[in-house]
Parts: C-alpha cells; sequence; structure tokens
C-alpha cells in the first residue's frame, strides 16, 4: 500500500501501525513526537493500536514551548 509521511510517498506493508512507522521511520525523540493521520490528531496510548490505511497521510509534529 502507499502513504505518504511529511509529504512524502512511501510504499509500506499492510498492517503497519502508527508505532511501527514511527520506529521505521528513525523519528527522533520518539516519546515527544505528535503524530497526525489525516489531518487528526493521534493520542500517543493509541499509537501501538492504530493502523494506517491505503493513502493516509502521516505527519510528525514536535510543538516547542518559548517566549516570554
Amino acid at each position: 500500500m502507499f502513504i505518504t509521511v511529511a509529504g512524502e510517498k512511501k510504499e509500506v506493508k499492510d498492517g503497519l501501525t502508527v508505532a511501527q512507522l514511527i520506529v521505521d521511520e528513525n523519528v527522533e525523540t520518539p516519546q515527544y513526537v505528535t503524530v497526525s493521520v489525516n489531518d487528526n490528531f493521534v493520542d500517543s496510548k493509541d499509537f501501538e493500536s492504530t493502523v494506517i490505511k491505503d493513502n493516509d497521510s502521516i505527519e510528525f509534529l514536535y510543538f516547542m514551548g518559548g517566549g516570554q
């Protein structure tokens, strides 16, 4: 099946979970990453159970604090 990860189309195996995609993509600091699938945020407790489907679009996001 084909998905889009951070704007790049990729072929991946069926049954891939968000958790496994994080590993496969070698995501930096995975404990702090926020994941959206088709513009819907996935709760980190659901990474293991959320199965990615054909043509899904996945983004890895990091929210940074700062300012005064």
